[in-house]
């Protein structure tokens, strides 16, 4: 166990310093939103989204509901269970239900890659140890980024505030390569994005958070419907 808990520190490390870089960009936006330094720590100890936490923040400025930042908590977030689910492949038989569902709970984009990349079965203790060290960096970046958003010029924080966009962009533009469905419904969002900001009977009529909300499961919806996935090119 000790070995295993070692690597998944080891493997984890360069997640944790990527994960610090883009949280502190995510606290320049949460400070924009009010959210305090131990707010913004322990919401992202406890969350590791980004795109997850770039909505609930975003919402909260813009003065959404409960229901808003839940439903879109929901929707950003859904891909952590099919990820769960897919780890469950490499869980040793035996694994007591706790343990599993612990596994479950560290689950984020990048722990999901290497652990489910582990050669063999995956020990729950690898994954846990790569969350561990890669949660801690994530939340104090994002405090770290809160605290520099009160002290520093404010035409660097908004060029800091930009960077997090810049991800985003990094996140659709190579899929977007790859594959045309998936660019097709990145240009759909973003021109009916701004078609409904625009559009006095929509803009009046709903927030900007039911807006994105809506958006993004009609869009998503009907790419699925128009072109699904094969599962045999998966």
């Amino acid at each position: 166990m000790k070995s295993d808990f070692l690597r998944g520190l080891r493997d984890g490390f360069p997640i944790a310093m990527g994960y610090f870089a883009v949280s502190f960009s995510l606290g320049i936006i949460a400070r924009q939103a009010g959210i305090t330094a131990f707010m913004g720590f322990v919401s992202s100890l406890f969350t590791r989204a980004s795109a997850g936490e770039y909505g609930v923040y975003t919402l909260a400025a813009a003065g959404a509901t409960y229901v808003e930042v839940v439903a879109m908590s929901l929707v950003t977030n859904l891909r952590y269970l099919l990820m769960s689910t897919a780890l469950t492949q490499k869980i040793a038989p035996g694994t007591p239900l706790i343990k599993r569902l612990l596994m479950a709970c560290c689950v984020t984009d990048e722990v999901f890659g290497i652990s489910i990349n582990h050669k063999g079965y995956t020990p729950p203790i690898y994954t846990y140890a790569a969350a561990l060290i890669s949660s801690i960096f994530w939340a104090f970046g994002c405090a770290a980024g809160i605290t520099a958003g009160g002290v520093l010029p404010q035409n660097i924080v908004v060029a800091l505030s930009v960077s997090l966009y810049g991800m985003f962009l990094a996140i659709i533009i190579p899929p977007s390569r790859r594959d045309h469905n998936v660019l097709y419904a990145v240009i759909a969002g973003f021109m009916l994005s701004g078609v409904c900001a625009i559009v006095p009977l929509i803009s009046n009529a709903m927030s900007a958070g039911t807006r994105i909300i809506l958006l993004t499961i009609i869009i998503s919806a009907i790419a699925a419907w128009l072109r699904p996935v094969d599962n045999e090119k998966v």
